[in-house]
């Protein structure tokens, strides 16, 4: 417990720096003399540069533990926010997101493995996860509004020096802080199945079909990546603090349901089916419905965050099982890392022709009809005992 919390602790730093950024990268590239169809594509090659960097993290946290890994991502990405304060062109701040995204890659891999690998217990592993999204959500909720005030009273090179040091000191506790091997892991590694236990071991059911969840991250980041986009653009340049708002009131809603842990006793299919539902239509509010408060709407969008991503951390546990939650948690950063360039990119693109938030309300319906169905025969990690409880 003592390991969790000092991880939340780093983990809350961590994703107070980064979410303070996301009000603040748009009019900072504006400013550098980017256009949206640019600055699209600065935040898809952020998204891009995951990839070779979750490729490497699924296999070296598996092998090597976490500790060295989210140090390497703290404190590296911490170095290149000090040089983004001093970005002078719009190519300057492209090639250090790349390196950023590149940098960041493994803390995501390295984190989750770390926290699902501190029991072997299904129902503790759900509990972490879901401490896991509450951090997450509460850094998220006050960092998007702080990074707007800070820029507003430092300007946006002692904001990045500021956010960088920060980063470069979470990393530092981390070392000191973080074991580098798990002894649930160390007591509980599993054994190597006999060939005649391979076929009732419902894992082995589960690996042949996996591929089509990787489809969910993917449509989620490509939606969220759309609204990291659009929302800034449609505040304007002089429009930060409004945005730091609606993004604060997106991680409350989040936050909210977060907190409702019973939830948790529903099955992982029904839950994910019902968010992405949610989500949707709070994106095609968003487009079609402008007199409603955008306010109201992002508060909703949160809540059926919240209720989505714990469902689909239990999902990818249940995938990887012990010793492979690394590869795991690395396919589904994968996933998320294409959507999140897929999104903006194509949003850059179409924003002349049609509304981004309409496009993220197709994504997301794409992703409800090719959810596989919860039926018989389907994976096990679809069913309702996936979080340790009982059906």
């Amino acid at each position: 417990m003592k390991t969790a919390l000092w991880l939340y602790l780093f983990l809350f730093l961590a994703f107070f720096d980064l979410h303070a950024q996301y009000p603040i990268l748009t009019p900072f590239a504006m400013s550098l003399g980017a256009g949206p169809a640019f600055i699209g594509w600065m935040m898809g090659m952020y998204s891009l540069t995951h990839l070779p960097g979750n490729l490497l993290a699924g296999v070296l946290v598996d092998r090597n533990g976490s500790r060295r890994y989210i140090v390497f991502a703290l404190t590296a990405a911490g170095l290149i926010l000090l040089l983004q304060a001093h970005a002078q062109l719009p190519w300057h701040l492209l090639l250090l997101r790349a390196a950023s995204g590149f940098a960041l890659a493994f803390l995501s891999p390295a984190c989750m493995t770390l926290l699902a690998s501190l029991s072997s217990d299904p129902a503790t592993q759900g509990k972490y996860m879901s401490g896991h999204g509450i951090i997450h959500t509460l850094a998220s909720v006050v960092s998007p509004a702080a990074g707007a005030f800070i820029v507003a009273k430092a300007g946006y090179s002692g904001t990045f020096s500021t956010l960088g040091w920060l980063l470069i000191l979470t990393g530092v506790m981390a070392f000191f802080s973080v074991p580098k091997h798990s002894p649930a892991l160390a007591v509980h590694k599993p054994a190597l199945p006999l060939p005649q236990e391979k076929a009732a071991n419902p894992l082995s059911a589960v690996i042949p079909v996996s591929k089509r969840y990787y489809l969910l991250p993917f449509f989620v980041s490509c939606s969220q990546g759309v609204l990291f986009f659009e929302l800034p653009l449609s505040q304007g340049s002089g429009g930060m603090i409004s945005t730091g708002i609606l993004l604060s009131l997106l991680s409350l809603g989040a936050l909210l349901t977060l907190s409702l842990f019973f939830l948790n006793r529903l099955a992982p299919g029904i839950r994910i089916a019902a968010a992405l539902l949610g989500m949707a239509i709070c994106f095609f509010t968003l487009a079609a419905f402008r007199s409603i408060p955008a306010g109201v709407v992002l508060f909703m969008l949160g809540a059926a965050k919240g209720v989505l991503f714990p469902a689909m951390a239990s999902l990818f546990i249940s995938l990887g099982g012990a010793g492979r939650m690394g590869r795991s948690f690395s396919l589904q950063s994968i996933a998320m890392s294409l959507g999140a360039f897929a999104g903006p990119v194509a949003a850059g693109q179409l924003r002349d022709y049609v509304s981004p938030y309409f496009i993220a309300f197709v994504l997301l319906m794409t992703a409800l009809l090719l959810l596989p169905p919860g039926r018989s025969g389907s994976p096990a990690a679809y069913s309702p005992g996936l979080n340790g409880h009982a059906a």
